[in-house]
């Protein structure tokens, strides 16, 4: 669930959300609500992709999709696990559904659980199972037996439907699959069948209800057992723990240049999971770090691109010191967000009726003055708390960052470059740690809604 984004039809949310699934899956629905302080949220509509779909594209589905509309019978998933016997001869001619269980049904009632039961229709007779209460994994174990008419069965239906049993009001469709009795083979047919909506007729709306823009990608991980991994370790590691050798042909060299952009990120956050495992995250941040400074001729450039290098040191400080940014930024932000105090600096945005007094003259300058002032205020007890945080920042970063200033004051030893050497430090503990989490607190777990606009303002003013 994202945030909710209040009194807007365009909202941004910004948000990345990782589901894990199981490799069998065959749809991921997205849908979109309308929050309400009192009763139950009203839907406004769904963005449903296959599995098919989203395999099909290895780099990922980045597009505006647009909403469907939500039908209660449509809203289907899960399984039902069947065995059925259809005698060729014999008289009568009895069909046996053995209805065994299901699973990860759709939730239905406010507890988020189900109360399902089995409906199975053939030949104009229905029959039903028990209810299983407050479950969404039912076990009925229940045989429902069927006399089928002698001769053809031509086009004859068996019907197996699942539904949530309500004590008040009408009970909720969970789903169902259908089998022609004269495809299904002669002995058992025993298995899992994926529950199925009934058939749709409803009209495309064609972007009536609006429109998701989403970036949606799949990856499909096989994971070993540890020593599997070994040889790959060892190779990564091999400069770190033998660094006499020729930096050049190293993995971890090869693997820097034959990095692409949009795949940096993912490359930075998996070296650093693996060397954080091995007790050399600080040594790999040393060895990119150095290797980019070699690249480097103008220290004002210094750090400033997605690097692997940068992209492994924001990485570690996220996974290191996210603890220590929370327990520094949390008071500061939360107060901001509390006081949902009026701050703007640039003349052209200003709402004079949000200032102290409304009027003509001098209005202006006294909405930029009490601005600057609030801006202070805030500003002053971030830096006070990042200031007077030494202590309490953790050991790994400060190792890394002592590292880092000694390989910059190596690469840039004249009294000209002398504060290359903060600002190489600064560039990460600001630009990429500090000011992102008071620019967007909810991404990096400080909140747990997004700011208002109001606010929202704030926090960019002060990050920047």
């Amino acid at each position: 669930r994202t945030a909710t984004v209040w009194k807007s039809l365009n909202p941004f949310w910004g948000e990345e959300i990782t589901l894990l699934l199981p490799r069998g899956f065959h749809n991921l629905t997205i849908y979109v609500l309308d929050e309400d302080t009192i009763g139950q949220d009203d839907v406004i509509g769904k963005v449903s992709l296959s599995h098919q779909q989203i395999s099909a594209e290895p780099r990922g589905i980045d597009r505006w999709l647009s909403l469907a509309p939500v039908n209660p019978d449509q809203e289907v998933q899960g399984e039902i696990h069947l065995e059925l016997r259809v005698p060729e001869r014999g008289h009568p001619r009895v069909l046996r559904c053995h209805l065994i269980e299901a699973r990860d049904l759709a939730p239905r009632d406010p507890s988020g659980s189900s109360d399902p039961f089995g409906r199975v229709s053939c030949c104009g007779h229905t029959l039903e199972t028990a209810v299983i209460k407050k479950t969404r994994f039912p076990h009925w174990d229940e045989v429902l037996e069927f006399e089928l008419p002698e001769g053809e069965l031509g086009e004859a239906v068996l019907s197996v439907e699942v539904w949530d049993w309500d004590i008040v009001g009408k009970n909720d469709f969970l789903g169902q699959v259908e089998f022609f009795l004269d495809t299904l083979c002669p002995g058992p047919t025993r298995g899992w069948f994926q529950l199925l909506p009934f058939p749709s007729t409803t009209e495309d709306h064609g972007g009536q209800l609006g429109a998701l823009r989403l970036a949606v990608r799949l990856l499909e991980d096989t994971v070993l057992p540890h020593h599997h991994y070994q040889p790959l370790i060892q190779l990564l590691t091999e400069p770190i723990l033998c660094p006499a050798q020729s930096p050049e042909g190293t993995a971890l060299a090869v693997l820097e240049e034959v990095t692409s952009g949009e795949s940096r990120q993912d490359v930075a956050t998996k070296l650093v999971k693996i060397f954080l495992d091995q007790g050399l995250a600080v040594p790999l941040l040393d060895y990119l770090t150095t290797r980019e400074l070699a690249r480097t001729s103008d220290p004002n450039t210094l750090f400033r691109s997605n690097s692997l290098a940068s992209k492994s040191m924001e990485q570690f400080m996220k996974v290191v010191g996210l603890p220590y940014l929370h327990e520094v930024l949390k008071p500061v932000v939360n107060r901001i967000f509390e006081e949902k105090k009026y701050v703007e600096l640039d003349p052209s945005k200003m709402e004079l009726s949000r200032g102290r007094r409304i009027s003509f003259k001098g209005s202006l300058l006294e909405v930029q003055e009490s601005s600057l002032e609030l801006l202070r205020g805030y500003l002053g007890d971030i830096i006070d708390a990042i200031v007077g945080s030494v202590d309490k920042c953790p050991l790994p970063m400060r190792v890394a960052f002592r590292q880092l200033r000694r390989r910059v004051e190596e690469r840039f030893p004249s009294a000209q470059h002398e504060e290359v050497r903060y600002f190489s430090i600064s560039g990460f503990l600001f630009l990429r740690f500090f000011a992102p989490a008071v620019l967007t607190p909810k991404l990096f777990g400080l909140r747990e809604q997004h700011a208002e606009p109001c606010t929202s303002r704030t926090l960019l003013l002060l990050a920047k």
